[in-house]
């Protein structure tokens, strides 16, 4: 997976509406975004082609095309002929169809490495409250593609805490269709009419989101269940020197006590709690990278895509079988 954002005529292939993110990369907006806005303001107006692949000797590769983005002629992927490209205008205007009373506006668009794989995050009316506190989480969905062969496209349910902006990742292993893909093959029109159905899919997500999410501000674990929570994700290693999981873990146990909005007395000491205080480590801790840029970019890539977003999703499973939710 690429890590770094993507820069398109020396700027960061990055746009944003409201606060200024925690990387504070990127173009901001004065207001909430069109399709066709979010693209041009992310840079992300370009256009990939297939072409064939041949080897140094002028052999040609048989089966085999590379994706190009046409306005720097990157090379982005080696690709199947089977692979259908969807551009960049095409995946964003898919939520545009999906939500045509225009409820939906775009609030974060980008692109990572040089323009393999593009993203775009939208927010859906409405919130949920958790237990009837101040504690809203937001409702989004993140729109993913990418030029490279690597995924399909997708679109992701995206829960998002609006007190401390951190990403839910509420995927679950047992129901791991939370959201909607399309593989870049066979009939692309057809599929994307049929995928119009993520609105409805959303609508059931949040719903259902928000009656486990209950569920896990109503339980109070034992400091017992607390330690085996954090250690099932972050162990020790047998025979190796566990310094920094012990850190970690003793990091975990402060933000359950002290994290933002943990001191709300409706969801204070909960298991609601416990996984948010793995959704802030993950959120805010440090990435390794060669300087600001490039540290964010990772991060980010993490969150979203990578072993944070992973990690995420493995807490959320644990956090509903510690307060017996099946």
């Amino acid at each position: 997976m690429p890590h770094n954002l993507a820069t398109t005529k020396g700027k960061t292939a990055f746009a944003y509406y409201g606060d200024e993110p925690w990387h504070k990369l990127g173009q901001r907006l004065d207001a909430p975004a069109t399709a066709a806005e979010a693209i041009t303001a992310a840079g992300l107006d370009y256009e990939v082609q297939l072409t064939p692949v041949a080897t140094c000797d002028g052999l040609t590769v048989e089966g085999k095309r590379a994706v190009v983005r046409y306005d720097t002629q990157d090379v982005l992927g080696i690709v199947s002929d089977r692979y259908i490209p969807v551009q960049n205008r095409q995946a964003f205007g898919f939520l545009d169809a999906v939500v045509a009373d225009g409820g939906l506006r775009y609030h974060t668009a980008g692109a990572l490495g040089k323009g393999e794989r593009i993203w775009l995050l939208a927010k859906l009316p409405g919130h949920i409250r958790v237990k009837g506190s101040e504690d809203t989480v937001d409702r989004y969905l993140l729109l993913s593609n990418s030029h490279d062969g690597s995924t399909a496209l997708r679109v992701y349910f995206t829960p998002i805490r609006v007190v401390c902006q951190n990403t839910l990742n509420m995927a679950e292993r047992r129901s791991r269709g939370q959201g909607v893909s399309i593989l870049h093959k066979g009939n692309l029109e057809a599929k994307i009419k049929e995928a119009q159905k993520v609105l409805g899919l959303a609508h059931r997500y949040f719903d259902d989101a928000a009656v486990k999410i209950d569920r896990l501000a109503s339980v109070y674990p034992t400091q017992a269940q607390l330690t085996a929570y954090f250690k099932a994700l972050y162990p020790d290693e047998e025979g190796k020197d566990n310094t920094r999981a012990e850190g970690i873990r003793a990091e975990l146990h402060r933000l359950f006590e002290e994290g933002v909005g943990h001191d709300m007395p409706q969801i204070r000491g909960t298991v609601w709690t416990a996984f948010n205080a793995i959704t802030e480590f993950v959120d805010h801790r440090k990435a390794r990278g060669a300087d600001d840029h490039d540290r964010a970019s990772r991060r980010l890539a993490s969150v979203w895509f990578g072993q944070g977003a992973r990690l995420k999703e493995r807490a959320w499973d644990l956090a509903l079988e510690m307060a017996g939710v099946n």
